[in-house]
């Protein structure tokens, strides 16, 4: 259970909103979709005499029309390659895919705009390890040298994957977003909306050989 907190107390404060959530599909990735508490009751009824539609229901629909990218994975050594032993790994996603998202719902002359910003990065390396970013992760560059660790966002790997299924480990990323919003005379908060991206690692062991 989540919560945005309420405001100081007075009637133009935000609303407390509380969500249970469930999985939903976003063009490939898979999203938290947040439910407000009382749904069914605070959808306005039919014909029913020109009632102005509660705030909750405009900010769920501008919630639902939230188009959040998927994260793409991008790794040094590249993801399309071999990852190494006790090397350095950087992980990071686009910047693309990193960027605020905002969208604005009506219902009934009641408007409320909705942004989307992205708070943290969880990491699942596939052999066990868990890495939390609070940022999209720094891609590597020339500046870098080749044995440094990510300033923000990286992880070594201590067994080769071999043995795993397909000989390659599976790394996912889950990114969370919050939704500020504003409207109707009110704003709030939504948090926890999630999208999450996935690849495959080969990751191997290099041998050092002596030479006389």
């Amino acid at each position: 259970m989540v919560k945005a907190r309420s405001g100081g107390g007075g009637p133009k404060g935000p609303p407390t909103v509380s969500s249970s959530g469930w999985e939903y599909d976003l063009g490939g990735g898979v999203g938290i979709l947040p439910r407000f508490d009382g749904d069914e009751a605070m959808k306005p009824e039919p014909g029913g005499g020109g009632e102005q539609v509660a705030v909750e229901v405009v900010v769920q629909r501008a919630v639902e029309r939230l188009k959040l990218p998927k994260p793409l994975i991008r790794t040094s050594p590249d993801e399309d390659f071999v990852q190494v032993v006790h090397v350095p790994t950087w992980m990071w996603v686009e910047d693309k895919t990193w960027e605020p998202v905002s969208v604005s719902a009506a219902v009934e002359g009641v408007r409320v705009t909705a942004t989307a910003r992205p708070r943290k990065a969880v990491w699942l390396m596939g052999e066990g390890g868990e890495v939390v970013c609070r940022g999209p992760g720094t891609p590597f560059s020339g500046a870098f040298s080749p044995r440094a660790s990510s300033p923000d966002c990286g992880y070594t790997y201590r067994r080769a994957s071999l043995s795993a299924p397909g000989g390659a480990y599976t790394v996912s990323v889950e990114v969370t977003w919050d939704v500020e919003w504003r409207g109707g005379g009110r704003s709030g908060v939504v948090p926890g909306l999630v999208m999450s991206g996935r690849r495959r690692l080969v990751v191997d062991e290099v041998q050092a050989v002596v030479t006389r």
